[in-house]
């Protein structure tokens, strides 16, 4: 009887994000219950603790994995947080997979509401988060993403792509690294070599000159050059590896 219990609450837990009416304002509990409202609005209390006012009520965030009002849909992100404070990213991409991505709410400035509302322009990298449906939140990440777009071969194939262009801008930043640091090295040693000196004429002491070395940073600037080179290319990589991942969860949802 209790394995029965125990099927039974799984698969309400699995179709419970069929039955949410997706159009109106509502709150989806952890523990997979769902509250409609009029009104849904996050704000602070008198200690300055956000918490969501629905309608007449008020309900502690920590108890909200989701929440849906006219300011758009956003998901609790405290399993995140190394000091377990809940937060809310917003949905950017609706589909088989949803993308949320994190933002910024100013408590004090009540009707700005979110600060970077509606901004799908933003590309999708690893800060963000996903899921299926009502599921738990997920690193948009390789590994994780590789996991459960594994039915869908094209996808899969931007994703192998979305890795080797990160790889490959990794490469360049390391190179991009080492060779700023060559080139600091650099004018540290050419500067220490080529210091102004005396050069004495006849005997010492006597009539002495000061020579200043024609000092030739060439080869420093060269390196840093290379550096910066390397760095704006491994940046442009790296957004072009972003947008592989983005086209691998567009697919996915077509």
């Amino acid at each position: 009887m209790k394995k029965l219990l125990m099927i039974v609450m799984a698969c309400y837990g699995l179709h419970a994000g069929a039955q949410v009416r997706q159009n109106s304002n509502f709150l989806y509990l952890y523990s997979d219950s769902v509250i409609y409202a009029n009104s849904i609005r996050l704000r602070p209390d008198f200690s300055n603790e956000l918490q969501l006012r629905v309608d007449q009520k008020r309900y502690p965030i920590q108890q909200v994995k989701f929440f849906n009002n006219d300011q758009g849909f956003f998901a609790n992100t405290r399993k995140f947080n190394d000091y377990g404070i809940s937060e809310f990213s917003e949905r950017i991409i609706e589909g088989k997979i949803n993308v949320f991505r994190e933002v910024s709410y100013d408590p004090y400035v009540y009707e700005r509401g979110y600060s970077h509302r509606n901004r799908r322009s933003d590309i999708v990298d690893v800060r963000m988060f996903y899921n299926k449906g009502f599921g738990d939140l997920k690193k948009a990440n390789y590994s994780n993403l590789s996991q459960d777009m594994a039915d869908k071969a094209e996808s899969m194939d931007l994703l192998h792509a979305y890795r080797r262009k990160k790889n490959t801008s990794t490469i360049l930043y390391v190179a991009a690294g080492a060779s700023l640091v060559a080139s600091l090295v650099s004018f540290v040693a050419i500067g220490k070599r080529d210091v102004p000196h005396l050069v004495y004429h006849g005997s010492y002491p006597g009539p002495a000159t000061i020579q200043n070395p024609r000092t030739n940073f060439a080869a420093s600037f060269g390196l840093m050059g290379a550096g910066l080179g390397l760095a704006a290319a491994g940046y442009l990589v790296g957004v072009q590896g972003s947008r592989q991942l983005e086209n691998a969860v567009d697919v996915y949802n077509k």
